[in-house]
């Protein structure tokens, strides 16, 4: 990402409250509310114990159409009304199609599966959104609503696990860089979903029972697929076995990922996974379960936070994926901007474009980056 292009970031009119600090900048945070749950009962905690609280909501481009959910994060203005504490829209369009929503169609265009939320939180909230709060508002601190912890400990900041593992969201903010974790602050690391739930009905807040967002923002919360250009998803092409025999045809290697089981449309008389994308031929290649898992895994454009633990020879716990816990594994090869580890037991399916995320024996992430082909 290029740090000095002009991504045209827009401050709106607060709808309700302006920002009126009355406390040190010490005491000064902007809450990043996405209108859910998380976000809302973050900006409640920080206010309680003391803070100057302003709310800020990222204006997006989003399929609207697609959803009956309020659009650009409108809830979240109202909830933070209700909290008394000012709140503002930055529009962010531009760099969100562009840092955001072109990479991802992109990746998937090249047979990879992107990971449009760690991108955002790296290079939009945590970079781009920050920065610009710096300078419009002199805040210092910034806070969210995701399941992770910031530890000091002995003069350095680290970011770990949350207590509530179910919930645990780490992994998706690998990419923030090290400078910025002493003014990062996350109140739900130390809670549960059902205390954050909880506290949110007792007061009565609006969005207490809303459900939570599992799909992509961008695409109204609905499939993938409907942020990708018709003409993306309908090239058909071959499906092979891992070994390159013709077995079927498949409608367009975007509707696809590594790992998949269900949809494929081939049927073969045991349990299929797709095992290779390959943007080339357009096709796609099935294989068994064993045929899917690697041992070894590579990993480019890496982030370290904690750079003494990245050596060869050094045993940790990776990831491929958000909702798996971190398994043993062992790193074998570094580089300037790359990676590569061997887990103690083959992993299923890791796949081009999603991440490896590294932890330490404190559940603290040590580095991250993009999984790369072999």
């Amino acid at each position: 990402m290029q740090e000095t292009k002009d991504w045209n970031l827009k401050l709106l009119p607060p709808l309700f409250n302006q920002w009126k600090p009355t406390k040190e900048k010490s005491r000064q945070v902007a809450v990043l509310m996405s209108g859910g749950v998380d976000s809302s009962i973050t900006a409640y905690l920080l206010k309680q114990h003391g803070w100057n609280v302003l709310g800020i909501t990222m204006k997006i481009p989003k399929s609207c159409a697609a959803s009956n959910k309020s659009c650009c994060g409108a809830d979240a203005a109202f909830v933070a009304n209700e909290l008394e504490i000012p709140h503002y829209f930055i529009d962010v369009t531009y760099a969100f199609r562009e840092i955001i929503v072109e990479p991802f169609r992109k990746a998937y265009e090249n047979g990879k599966t992107p990971n449009p939320c760690v991108d955002c939180n790296s290079f939009l909230k945590f970079s781009l959104i920050w920065d610009f709060v710096r300078r419009e508002f002199g805040i210092e601190y910034l806070a969210t609503g995701h399941y992770a912890k910031v530890v000091k400990d002995n003069g350095k900041t680290y970011l770990s696990r949350a207590k509530d593992r179910s919930k645990d969201q780490s992994y998706f903010l690998y990419g923030i860089k090290s400078h910025r974790l002493s003014g990062l602050i996350l109140p739900l690391g130390e809670m549960t979903k059902n205390e954050v739930r909880s506290r949110a009905a007792e007061l009565k807040l609006s969005v207490a029972e809303k459900p939570e967002s599992m799909e992509l923002c961008f695409a109204g919360e609905n499939d993938y697929r409907i942020a990708l250009p018709e003409s993306f998803t309908e090239k058909q092409g071959n499906i092979t076995d891992m070994q390159g025999r013709k077995i079927g045809t498949h409608k367009g290697i975007m509707n696809y990922t590594i790992g998949q089981r269900r949809g494929v449309g081939f049927a073969g008389g045991k349990p299929l996974y797709v095992g290779k994308i390959n943007p080339i031929t357009n096709t796609i290649a099935l294989g068994t379960r064993e045929e899917v898992c690697w041992k070894i895994v590579k990993a480019d454009s890496v982030n370290v936070l904690i750079p003494e633990e990245l050596m060869v020879g050094k045993n940790l716990f990776g990831k491929v994926r958000s909702y798996n816990d971190p398994l043993p594994c062992k790193v074998i090869a570094t580089g300037a901007n790359n990676m590569t580890v061997e887990f103690n037991e083959p992993i299923f399916a890791p796949t081009p474009g999603q991440r490896l995320v590294l932890y330490n024996n404190n559940d603290c992430i040590v580095a991250g980056g993009i999984i790369i082909c072999d």
